[in-house]
């Protein structure tokens, strides 16, 4: 990584005339400022890693997979067997199955109809808990963030956390979904404050080793030795202070940008997101892909003590006229060609490498690995985007997906939850959003989800759902 080209983008450009050196103090956010107490009683995870795989991942192509299905639904793919005996995987998923006795696999997981169907409102419910209000309805993928939102996941963890002495709380690579500005929501701290936004950490195809660190940029020339220079620093990003002063949010990234100062400074910040300090060996077991590094890169920040990490699958854009997507999991046409000859290897291979990595280590317990996406795939083929049946591909369904998790003191092995013969619906029971957000607090031992307004009155953070016991 060149050190000496740290970059700035739009989102967390340091501001002039609020940019402070190390260790200035200043206030907390008044939105959602965390209760005093917070209660660590439960949970042996001290970080989470956030697998999420952007479009929509295929439950029934992948790992709730339903052979016995008529023609119309089960598609070409066979079943294997895993180091775990019960649990079968899509036969594209080899390396996967030789970790399979670390997975629990939740199956049955619905928003109950109570989002739109659309990516914002997926993305919304997955990542914050809470169901989607009216506005994804009227609005569809034209919903933007809002102050108000409630928060994202990793920054509630990042609240009822102490502060890690050099790294920031919450951390998100490679990408911020989508480009703006239709951002999905659902991915930042909101009505908790600025403080507790992640940081973001961008990489591209092109050269998948390198991180911008974390999406800060200086101007071609400014060092890091010359940020002891307030002046020097002060002219480098006055474009960035005057673009900052037409937006009313500006003044809300006060303490991000003291903090992006604090992390330009820091020689620990720089030696965590320099993945290639990693053995070769290891860096071609995750793949030198963009989602294979970020993983690896992942694996690093939780070994740094980072207690939120969040890996957004990065698209390939030379996939979209094939999948008849954005090039992610949104495969509305060529599900299967797409799965195969793309898809699945790529996250056979840095999944599996993360989850062995772990458990070599000695990491596994003390790390939660969290596989989630903002839908399933419909179960009968075809979809009318792409030609209907002839198209081979599968349209957004919401009624049932499937989440895996890993480590963190759950129990691997083990099948939880049963969606019907089809992968249509949830059998017997129903799994939310909620209920999965929970069980990842509960994992983090973060019970107390106390918070308080704006106007000084205690909230709750997430009221509803129950954390899934009998995974632990």
């Amino acid at each position: 990584m060149d050190k000496s080209k740290i970059r700035i983008d739009r989102r967390t450009a340091i501001v002039a005339s609020t940019v402070g050196y190390a260790g200035m103090r200043l206030p907390t956010a008044a939105w959602g400022k965390p209760a005093a107490t917070t209660t660590r009683a439960s949970g042996k995870a001290k970080s989470t890693i956030l697998f999420f795989l952007c479009g929509g991942a295929s439950h029934v192509d992948t790992w709730d997979m339903k052979p016995d299905a008529g023609s119309a639904y089960r598609g070409p793919f066979a079943s294997i067997q895993t180091a775990a005996p019960g649990i079968r995987l899509c036969e594209h998923l080899p390396m996967t199955a030789k970790v399979a006795d670390h997975l629990a696999i939740v199956h049955g997981v619905s928003d109950r109809g109570r989002a739109t169907g659309d990516h914002h409102a997926g993305y919304y419910y997955n990542l914050t808990g809470h169901a989607p209000d009216n506005t994804f309805r009227t609005q569809g993928n034209d919903r933007r963030p809002y102050p108000d939102d409630w928060p994202f996941m990793g920054s509630v963890v990042a609240s009822k956390r102490e502060p890690h002495e050099s790294l920031p709380q919450a951390i998100t690579l490679p990408h911020k979904p989508s480009r703006p500005p239709y951002t999905r929501p659902g991915q930042f701290s909101a009505r908790l404050g600025a403080e507790f936004d992640p940081f973001y950490l961008s990489s591209d195809p092109g050269n998948p080793l390198t991180f911008a660190a974390p999406s800060l940029t200086l101007q071609d020339g400014v060092t890091r030795d010359r940020l002891s220079d307030r002046k020097g620093l002060l002219k480098s990003i006055d474009g960035a202070r005057r673009t900052f002063e037409t937006d009313a949010a500006a003044s809300n990234f006060e303490i991000q940008h003291r903090k992006a100062f604090e992390l330009l400074a820091s020689s620990a910040t720089s030696r965590a997101f320099d993945v290639s300090e990693e053995p070769l060996a290891v860096r071609e077991r995750y793949g030198q892909t963009v989602n294979g590094t970020s993983l690896l890169m992942a694996r690093r920040l939780v070994q740094a003590g980072v207690p939120f990490v969040t890996v957004f699958w990065k698209e390939d854009t030379s996939l979209n006229a094939k999948c008849k997507s954005a090039g992610g999991w949104d495969t509305h046409g060529n599900n299967f060609q797409c799965l195969q000859e793309n898809l699945l290897p790529e996250f056979d291979r840095c999944y599996s490498a993360l989850i062995e990595d772990l458990a070599q280590s000695g990491l596994i317990d003390d790390t939660l690995v969290l596989v989630s996406s903002e839908m399933g795939r419909k179960p009968k083929i075809g979809d009318i985007r792409s030609g209907g049946v002839v198209g081979a591909g599968r349209d957004h369904w919401t009624a049932c997906m499937s989440n895996l998790f890993a480590g963190g003191g759950i129990r691997g092995g083990q099948v939880y939850g049963e969606t019907d013969k089809r992968g249509e619906y949830p059998e017997h029971q129903t799994i939310g959003p909620e209920d999965i957000v929970k069980t990842v607090y509960h994992a983090m031992g973060v019970n107390d989800l106390s918070a308080i307004d704006a106007s000084g009155q205690p909230i709750s953070l997430l009221a509803e759902g129950e954390p899934l016991h009998q995974l632990f």
